[in-house]
């Protein structure tokens, strides 16, 4: 390719996403305005590991539903992608270190949205572990040490959701997006618009940032993809609304 890949945050919502063709239309009429990378690389919230690890680098034949009591239909569910063991000397060449290897299959925030955007479910991924350890900035730094692969073919992808404080939203109270919830939201746009390096203090300047996220590990993600796109590419937000009120839909193309 001869021009950087697009940096993706994708808000993947509930584990019913999976199965819900109307909500997930959004996702595939996003998916169809991007360029087709070579390879994911992706970071979810729901693999956070003390150090940085690879996940299944052959094809994602098993997959990890790391979610409770939801329909049976959703734990039989596939997608078979092609892994991308190639990548693995590509990161660690760009990092300047030997990463480990832990054979785990894609969890829900990866094939979740992705059984949307990309169902044919050919384009190789792999999955890198979300380094608990690493501050905000250091999440940011990463990502920009990975920068160089989009120029390569290579897609980076975060995974969480934007706002994600699961007791509210299942209390179900709200009719309406809440204020707490809906300034949050806008305090992220603007940032990511306007002043971008201020997300890397979001948990003392966002507005209602603990009642959004009581744990920070479904904002992360999005650090990561703002550090591989960098201060000046343009960002657009192909995604927004609400889902059960309190859950931010809002992602993030950067470029």
């Amino acid at each position: 390719m001869n021009t950087k890949t697009p940096v993706l945050f994708v808000s993947h919502g509930s584990p019913m996403l999976a199965q819900d063709a109307h909500t997930g239309a959004d996702y595939r009429a996003w998916s169809e305005t991007l360029p087709r990378p070579k390879a994911i690389l992706v970071f979810s919230a729901h693999w956070e590991a003390p150090p940085l690890q690879f996940g299944e680098t052959v094809r994602h034949d098993e997959l990890v539903y790391d979610f409770y009591g939801f329909p049976e239909a959703l734990y039989r569910m596939q997608f078979p992608a092609p892994g991308a063991g190639w990548l693995v000397d590509a990161v660690n060449d760009v990092l300047g270190e030997k990463i480990a290897t832990a054979a785990r299959g894609l969890d829900h925030g990866v094939w979740v949205p992705f059984i949307h955007m990309w169902p044919e479910a050919d384009l190789p991924i792999l999955q890198m572990s979300l380094p608990s350890t690493f501050s905000n900035q250091g999440l940011y730094e990463l990502g920009a040490k990975l920068s160089p692969l989009r120029e390569q073919g290579v897609m980076i992808v975060g995974s969480g959701t934007l706002t994600h404080n699961l007791r509210e939203g299942f209390k179900g109270d709200y009719a309406v997006p809440p204020e707490w919830v809906t300034e949050f939201d806008d305090w992220v746009e603007r940032s990511l618009l306007h002043n971008r390096a201020a997300i890397l203090d979001w948990q003392a300047e966002a507005p209602h940032a603990q009642r959004n996220h009581p744990t920070p590990d479904h904002f992360r993600p999005l650090l990561i993809a703002a550090g591989a796109a960098g201060e000046d590419e343009p960002v657009s937000f192909p995604i927004t609304g609400f889902e059960m009120m309190v859950f931010s839909r809002r992602s993030v193309q950067f470029s």
